[in-house]
């Protein structure tokens, strides 16, 4: 049998069986012989090769899907933009809620000294900054809002201006750059099972015995998001049953993104599932990026309850008007949390002094956040990524259901 052969009988098989495989034995490896440092290189190598990949396929696919673009684009854009700030909202929102009926205070002692965001207007110079940073720059560094704002630029430019021929190369090399991202992710068993290797063999089980209250509101609000009110925009949509759709979403998304903890490496995976679903690839290939940059349900979660945390343990008063407000800098905050080093939780401060809370005694609940981050910002990646599948197929339907496509 030569190898072209395993590798073909390899990827018949079911990826979802494979990597539940790889978490499986990269479990028990972890559990049983810790000291096997050399298994984690596979998923740092797996993670690694979907991050250098992604910039570019993102960039080749949104310039390529403009370029051919037919007309019909405009209100779906408008639909799923809308999905993913009412639903990071509700998110904070639900936050909210939780942190009050739950209470959490927590124990402050180290300190740490990092930059971060003084005012939500750091936020958007930042986000505005990257924007026009060099393309090839927003390219090698992983700059997804310089990416889509150059690669919309010349997707314009090449629908404008471009011949035939010059459209159907860009599409060609386009397709070229997915069937490489999707060799890659044959490969996401032994990425999966190196991520879950290195969890484990660091302890990451035992968090729960230091700052379980913490985790377990963090994950409360996370499975409400997931398993309550996104599916309920769905169903407020398009009447009808959203947990088939949501369920897949989460098993072939969300449960890969568990482990790589990136949003923008599991932008290729998504990608792939949207075309497993039959999306329109000129609307997706634009929306799954964008969602992965301002669709942040988890971190607006994360930064809701951290920064409540941190104002029951010094004793602040929170009332309902201030509660509803610091909703709103979460859902701002955490849209723009993917272009700040460290993400949510390096915006917590930001939410901090809003209570007037220092920054010094907001770094040590960052630090805290850091030594959660193993169950923390998996389940946000999660969550963010999984719901910008669901929400792109949202608007996908939404937009059939209203052409009467019986397709939706």
């Amino acid at each position: 049998m030569t190898s072209i052969s395993i590798f073909d009988k390899w990827c018949q098989m079911s990826l979802v069986l494979r990597i539940l495989g790889g978490l499986i034995i990269g479990t028990c490896l972890g559990l049983f012989v810790p000291q096997w440092n050399w298994i984690g290189i596979m998923g740092f190598t797996f993670v690694s090769a979907l991050k250098a990949i992604a910039p570019i396929l993102v960039a080749v696919l949104i310039a390529a899907s403009i370029a051919k673009a037919g007309s019909g684009l405009g209100s779906r854009f408008r639909v799923v933009i809308s999905q993913y700030m009412l639903s990071t909202f509700i998110a904070a929102m639900c936050a909210v809620v939780g942190s009050f009926l739950f209470p959490v205070t927590l124990k402050l002692s180290n300190t740490v000294d990092q930059s971060v965001p003084g005012a939500l207007s750091d936020v958007f110079s930042n986000l505005l900054s990257n924007m026009v940073t060099n393309p090839m720059t927003s390219i090698s560094e992983a700059n997804y809002i310089g990416i889509l704002f150059w690669s919309i630029l010349i997707g314009i430019a090449l629908k404008m201006k471009a011949s035939q021929q010059t459209v159907t190369v860009v599409q060609d090399i386009s397709e070229a750059t997915t069937l490489t991202v999707r060799w890659v992710i044959e490969f996401a068993p032994f990425g999966v099972m190196g991520l879950v290797f290195t969890s484990v063999s660091d302890g990451g089980l035992m968090v729960f015995g230091t700052y379980g209250h913490l985790v377990l509101l963090l994950i409360g609000c996370m499975l409400a998001c997931a398993l309550i009110f996104n599916p309920l925009i769905f169903f407020l949509m398009l009447r009808r049953n959203p947990y088939p759709l949501l369920f897949t979403c989460l098993k072939e998304s969300g449960m890969q993104a568990f482990f790589t903890r990136s949003s923008a490496a599991n932008i290729p995976i998504n990608m792939a599932l949207c075309k497993k679903l039959g999306l329109d690839e000129d609307f997706y290939s634009v929306s799954i990026p964008l969602g992965a940059t301002i669709n942040m349900d988890g971190a607006a979660i994360t930064i809701t309850v951290m920064t409540l945390a941190t104002a029951h343990t010094m004793g602040v008063e929170v009332t309902f008007a201030s509660a509803l407000f610091l909703s709103i800098i979460a859902t701002l905050g955490a849209c723009g949390s993917s272009g700040v080093a460290g993400g949510s939780l390096l915006l917590v401060p930001m939410a901090c002094s809003f209570f007037n809370i220092g920054s010094d005694v907001a770094m040590q609940v960052v630090a805290i956040g850091f030594i959660i981050g193993v169950i923390q910002d998996s389940l946000e990646t999660a969550l963010n990524s999984s719901s910008d599948v669901f929400f792109t197929a949202t608007a996908d339907y939404y937009d059939r259901k209203k052409r009467g496509d019986n397709k939706a």
